[in-house]
């Protein structure tokens, strides 16, 4: 097959996004098809007179010049390349292939239901609303989709006009080598990096600081249960620097001592503190996937999480689940203590109880293995491919 990925641009620095399409293409390329990746090139964005005017000279790339180049490539292209968009936010290229076979990756659709004031306490504001609605306008040409899980499939039928072609789900596979390891060794490279001792245990956090990975919600339980139980494990919460309403809630912590914050660790340390952490606290309002789920359960690491989709489709039976973190004001302490429980149970547990809910997770997250979400996604643009030629 002839593929060609569309991509989001290297300027914008995203992570999560580029290491999808990085897997796609070198998983495509390792199974002897030829792959090409499309981004925009920032012509524009290094013009720009501030950083701050670099997003807005960055659209110009994204919208005038990259489209432009994209008509001009494509007519040097036969009719049985399949162009593959790596997200659905990538929406607005959408129609410069929709006559040719196209298909469109889908991760989850929570900007567009900000967008439409379909989550409280979210407000997307005039700019970002016309965005997602050019996003939404390109998407929706397209006729081929797949899903990272069968909440975000859902999401989408919701959001489309019309049955698609085809749609179907396909897991997200681990795009790195996560196992448990020898804590003791471990432990010691940890202290080397961040002069932390947590040779006694501690709890996890892995994740950014976007509205629904609710890291407040985090702060919240880890109050709770150090006020309801005499142990005294130090919260580490691994991700982004965290903004004004985070420092805020970890300074004015009764515990605020045994918080810490880790903006720097490298991906091999977060594979460290998944497989020496004594569990991992994610109680995310809403998510695509969950990747830290997976991670910390081939990790070795238990899993406490909300108990809605599609949380509960990577957990399966192995996580521990939590309520969702409610909007209400008056119920978060309630929440918070409720929720701490399942931080006790977990600590609680004997030895044999534990190594049992651990193997649980580690034979749980196999089901997340990037070979086989590969094939199966290769399938479905063979059988695109094929469908096109018949």
């Amino acid at each position: 097959m002839k593929l060609i990925f569309f991509s989001h641009p290297d300027f914008l620095n995203h992570q999560s996004m580029p290491r999808f399409t990085r897997m796609l293409a070198e998983g495509m390329k390792e199974r002897g098809h030829e792959v090409s990746v499309w981004s925009p090139r920032p012509k524009a964005f290094k013009l720009a007179p501030t950083s701050g005017l670099k997003k807005y000279f960055g659209y110009i790339d994204q919208f005038y010049f990259f489209p432009k180049s994209v008509r001009k490539r494509l007519k040097a292209l036969d009719d049985e390349v399949l162009f593959v968009f790596s997200d659905q936010a990538l929406g607005p290229w959408v129609p410069l292939v929709e006559n040719r076979i196209n298909v469109i990756h889908c991760h989850d659709f929570l900007a567009q239901q900000s967008a439409k004031s379909e989550i409280p306490n979210q407000k997307t504001g005039i700019l970002g609303s016309f965005y997602q609605y050019l996003i939404h306008k390109g998407y929706t040409r397209g006729s081929n989709f797949i899903s990272v899980s069968q909440k975000t499939q859902n999401d989408l039928h919701r959001f489309l006009a019309k049955i698609p072609a085809s749609s179907s789900v396909v897991y997200n596979g681990l795009n790195q080598a996560f196992a448990p390891g020898d804590k003791t060794r471990l432990l010691s490279k940890l202290h080397k990096l961040i002069s932390l001792d947590l040779s006694e245990g501690f709890l996890l956090h892995v994740g950014g600081n976007q509205w629904y990975k609710n890291r407040i919600g985090v702060i919240e339980i880890y109050n709770a249960w150090r006020d309801l139980d005499s142990k005294s494990f130090p919260l580490l919460l691994i991700g982004h620097e965290p903004d004004e309403l985070l420092k805020n809630a970890a300074k004015h912590s009764p515990y605020a001592s045994s918080i810490y914050f880790w903006t720097t660790a490298s991906d091999e340390a977060v594979k460290w503190s998944y497989a020496c952490a004594q569990l991992l606290i994610y109680p995310s309002l809403a998510e695509g996937f969950g990747w830290p789920i997976a991670e910390a359960m081939a990790s070795g690491c238990p899993v406490i999480t909300t108990g809605e989709a599609p949380m509960t489709e990577v957990g399966g039976l192995a996580a521990r689940y939590i309520p969702r973190r409610p909007d209400q004001q008056d119920r978060i302490l309630k929440w918070a203590e409720e929720s701490s429980k399942a931080i006790t149970e977990i600590l609680d547990l004997d030895a044999s109880s534990r190594k049992q809910l651990i193997e649980q997770g580690i034979r749980n997250a196999k089901r997340f293995d990037t070979r086989e979400a590969l094939d199966q996604i290769e399938n479905i643009y063979q059988t695109l491919v094929t469908n096109y030629k018949a």
